[in-house]
């Protein structure tokens, strides 16, 4: 999938009946510019409002994921959410002429056919990513609900589910390639319930809109074919067959043998597109529903929150120099192949903060070995980077570069949230916390543009340059 970030070539529109409102809808796709995101517009509302699709803003979550800004609300957006993700959509206008997306055949298919008809094209700017560096868990033991994010070149998604229901019993199901199974191995999955649960839910006002062709409908009672008949009229369902226990007539049939499963993964995908950004790693998923998606989406999304720390890195002027690399040379004692800094861009004394920058080239001596193929540059030499721009703000401590040296002495909180390749411009944002005797201390951040892609906090000391 492209590194870039992707919007609609064009619009599509699609009509019809939101599942839980009942409301008839018109939900058109349209183009976004570069970090726009996932915006739902109620176009029947006065003034337009929008609703940014973040997990900042759901406010309710029976049977679906329900997402407000004020009085404006958007019910169910899971579905589309999940097709914008699985077609590789990052900018999107979804304008609703009510308050709930048509349903179609309660599957993503309708939404995926409709951005096939709009198009994709490639815009300008990098993808928004969290990068998953440390394992991330939710669990919820009164459910049986356990989710985990592990680190993972590609977003991955394992689910099981388990309802202690012979009805259904367990299933499990993955996708391992975003780009090549979520069109036919995901999107057809429909949504599903337990008959009982159609009892509860049209009692309690929802799911108005649903009937057996856009829905699936598990039969977990042992009922006559005269009590369900009964309960299908009661409950306005159309006289098509139900699917669950052998007594009933399966005359209607799975898309995939494990369809219900598939279905809940592509609930999570459409759930977890509200952290706001592409997910690079695995997530592994026991019993999930709208309610532990949505908790782990917050957990992520604070995750991302700190990766994307310090915003001010997206306004600096790279082109600016305060140190340039003469200077550099006569402050450090670094020389060729260890010296690591090519420009300081910014000074800040007052607030004891420093900004480095290093050009990458494939033309370095590590990437002969680091790898042969494919060049990575070395995490330790970022971690190495990072140190050498914070010995630069020793000299607003007043220290003699011409007799003193900077020489590390621990690393704490390492982490490396993305690779750094040849013709990368990494960017070095350090801060000295504390500075006593001849004990340093740094928190460092390294950056290619706007994207965290390593952090640290460094201890250092200051000793003589020559041993007496």
């Amino acid at each position: 999938m492209s590194s870039r970030q992707q919007t609609l070539a064009g619009e599509a529109t699609m009509s019809g009946v939101g599942l839980h409102t009942g409301n008839d809808s018109t939900m058109t796709i349209k183009p976004a510019a570069e970090n726009t995101g996932f915006v739902f517009v109620r176009t029947d509302l006065p003034g337009n409002p929008e609703v940014p699709a973040l997990v900042d803003h759901v406010v309710s979550l029976a049977r679906g994921t329900t997402i407000a800004v004020g009085d404006a609300d958007v019910h169910t957006v899971e579905h589309v959410l999940a097709a914008l993700v699985g077609m590789g959509i990052d900018n999107c206008r979804i304008e609703l002429t009510n308050n709930e997306p048509p349903i179609g055949d309660g599957s993503a298919q309708p939404y995926v056919d409709m951005i096939k008809r709009a198009g994709v094209v490639e815009q300008g700017a990098s993808r928004q990513e969290l990068v998953i560096t440390d394992t991330i868990r939710y669990v919820d033991e009164q459910r049986g609900t356990e989710i985990v994010a592990l680190p993972n070149p590609e977003y991955r998604v394992t689910v099981m589910v388990d309802y202690n229901n012979p009805a259904l019993g367990s299933q499990h199901t993955g996708l391992f390639n975003l780009e090549a199974e979520f069109e036919k191995e995901f999107a057809p999955a429909r949504t599903f319930c337990f008959l009982h649960e159609v009892e509860m839910l049209h009692e309690a006002g929802l799911i108005k809109g649903g009937n057996l062709e856009n829905a699936i409908v598990i039969i977990d009672e042992d009922l006559t074919a005269e009590d369900l008949e009964k309960t299908v009229k009661k409950l306005n369902i159309s006289d098509n067959a139900l699917l669950g226990t052998p007594s009933a007539a399966n005359s209607q049939k799975l898309r995939f043998r494990n369809e219900p499963a598939r279905h809940k993964l592509l609930d999570m995908i459409g759930d977890l597109a509200l952290v706001g950004a592409r997910i690079t790693g695995q997530v592994l998923a026991a019993r999930p529903g709208h309610a532990s998606n949505i908790a782990f989406a917050r957990l992520l999304r604070e995750e991302y929150k700190k990766q994307r720390k310090g915003p001010w890195i997206r306004s600096v002027d790279t082109t600016t120099t305060h140190f340039n690399c003469q200077d550099i040379l006569r402050i450090m004692p670094h020389r060729y192949p260890f010296l690591l800094v090519d420009r300081i861009i910014e000074f800040d004394e007052v607030n004891k903060r420093i900004l480095g920058l290093k050009n990458i080239s494939f033309n370095e001596p590590q990437f002969m070995g680091h790898f042969p193929g494919r060049p990575i540059f070395p995490g330790v030499l970022i971690t190495e980077a990072m140190a050498q721009t914070g010995c630069m703000l020793l000299l607003a401590e007043g220290m003699d570069v011409s007799q003193k040296l900077v020489v590390f002495t621990g690393m704490n909180n390492v982490k490396f949230r993305k690779e750094v390749n040849p013709g990368d411009q990494l960017l070095m944002d350090v801060k000295l916390i504390k500075y006593r005797f001849n004990i340093v201390q740094l928190e460092a951040r390294a950056y290619v543009g706007s994207t965290l892609v390593a952090e640290a906090d460094l201890s250092a000391a200051v000793v003589d340059r020559e041993v007496k």
